[in-house]
C-alpha cells in the first residue's frame, strides 16, 4: 500500500483545481501494474470530482451551477457562515476511486481529476492511496 499527501492552495472562495498530473505522477512512481487509487479529501467544505479536462469553461459552468444549487443564505444557522460549502462538499463527495492498469490511471480521453474548493481561499490536502 502506497500513500501520499499533496498540498493544495486555493485563491478563490469557490474553485476547481486540476490535480490530475499529481495523481498520475504518484501512480507512476508507485510502480503498481494493476490496482485502485483513492483520492480522499479530509475537509468538510471541499470535495473531489472527475470531469471534463479539455475545455476550461466546464469548470466555470460547474461552479456556476453549484452556486445555484446551494447559495449562501443569511438564514443558515451554522455560525461560521459556510453552510453552502458543507452542502456542496456532501453533494460532490470527499473521495474518488480511479483504476490503475499497466502502471497508468484508467481515465477517459477528456477526464481530469479536480479538487473542489467551496470555502476558500485556503491551504488544503488531498490524500492519495493505492490498494
Amino acid at each position: 500500500m502506497d500513500q501520499k499527501i499533496i498540498n493544495i492552495s486555493t485563491s478563490e472562495n469557490k474553485q476547481m483545481v486540476n490535480i490530475t498530473d499529481y495523481v498520475k505522477k504518484f501512480a507512476k512512481e508507485a510502480n503498481i501494474s494493476d490496482g485502485k487509487l483513492t483520492i480522499f479529501i479530509p475537509h468538510t467544505t471541499a470535495a473531489v470530482t472527475i470531469n471534463e479536462n479539455a475545455d476550461p469553461s466546464v469548470k466555470q459552468d460547474m461552479l456556476y451551477s453549484l452556486k445555484k444549487i446551494s447559495p449562501s443564505y443569511k438564514e443558515f444557522s451554522h455560525m461560521e457562515g459556510n453552510s453552502d460549502a458543507h452542502i456542496l462538499s456532501s453533494i460532490i463527495g470527499c473521495s474518488q476511486d480511479v483504476l490503475i492498469k499497466d502502471n497508468k490511471l484508467v481515465l477517459g480521453t477528456w477526464q481530469g481529476i479536480f479538487f473542489c474548493e467551496f470555502d476558500g481561499p485556503r491551504n488544503r490536502r488531498a490524500i492519495l492511496r493505492i490498494d
